[in-house]
């Protein structure tokens, strides 16, 4: 879609090129939800594309995720063996049911951007206990688990003129067993559940619960929980209140398939028989 009310285009190649944030302003990486309805209120863009970022780090205690890495970048890298939790990059990568074009454009930070309760980057990066780095408009930086990030449906903690740098994701999250479950009220539509259970060396096991609740929650348990441990854990943190309603879904089903599939995730992960 043209935006016909912008003016000016920048674009900086450092940080102390960006130019000072006022209202009409957008960052651009992907654009891929920018350019997909009038935007009436932006008057200039700031194109992030000659930052030229990294698109993946790996250094020896992280990977760092580029906030303009695309989901095809993502998708393509090469993952070490050791790296258990790798098939989980594919999986939520597919949990888009976009094409390859919108794959070859939409970036990881613009999906965090959004914050939709269905966002799979959040899905993944969350599970993965990824943090944020954050340049602050009015300079310095700040680090925040994705998980804290998103605060709610297309909320989060980003204030006017913030800008998400990348996400790290610790070397220990990737080398964890984990298991992933998904589920959409059609063959290609939106997720209404995702979550994604890990199991460290220690034996603790965590549950990330997404799409189906408006925000990311992670569940910890240091001692292998039993079928009704985990749903009294769900049902305790999870209120019903904190389940997403809109027309892939309503709360009371969404909150019966996220103990239906986390239960599935305990069985995969624990051995455990269903009971």
């Amino acid at each position: 879609m043209d935006l016909n009310t912008i003016t000016t285009v920048a674009h900086p190649q450092t940080r102390v090129q960006l130019p000072v944030w006022t209202a009409g302003d957008a960052w651009l990486a992907g654009g891929t939800w920018l350019f997909s309805e009038p935007q009436v209120h932006l008057k200039r863009l700031i194109d992030l594309t000659d930052l030229k970022w990294p698109a993946l780090t790996i250094t020896d205690s992280h990977l760092s995720i580029a906030a303009t890495c695309t989901v095809a970048q993502l998708d393509g890298f090469a993952c070490p063996p050791d790296w258990l939790a790798a098939p989980l990059i594919g999986h939520c990568c597919r949990a888009f049911l976009a094409s390859f074009k919108i794959w070859k454009t939409a970036t990881v930070g613009g999906n965090l951007c959004m914050s939709l309760p269905a966002g799979p980057m959040i899905s993944l990066t969350a599970a993965l206990d990824g943090v944020c780095t954050i340049w602050k408009a009015g300079g310095g930086e700040q680090r925040i688990p994705v998980v804290d990030f998103v605060t709610g449906n297309q909320r989060n903690r980003l204030t006017p003129g913030d800008l998400i740098r990348q996400i790290d994701i610790p070397m220990a999250a990737l080398k964890r067993r984990t298991a992933f479950r998904q589920i959409s009220l059609a063959p290609v539509g939106r997720s209404a559940a995702l979550l994604i259970g890990s199991l460290d060396a220690d034996g603790t096991l965590a549950l990330t619960v997404t799409a189906s609740t408006v925000r990311p929650i992670q569940l910890s348990f240091r001692k292998a929980p039993d079928a009704n441990t985990l749903r009294d854990a769900i049902s305790q943190q999870i209120t019903d209140d904190l389940y997403h309603t809109d027309i892939h879904g309503q709360p009371l089903w969404r909150k019966h398939m996220t103990l239906r599939l986390a239960e599935e995730i305990r069985g995969e992960l624990l051995g455990a028989t269903p009971p």
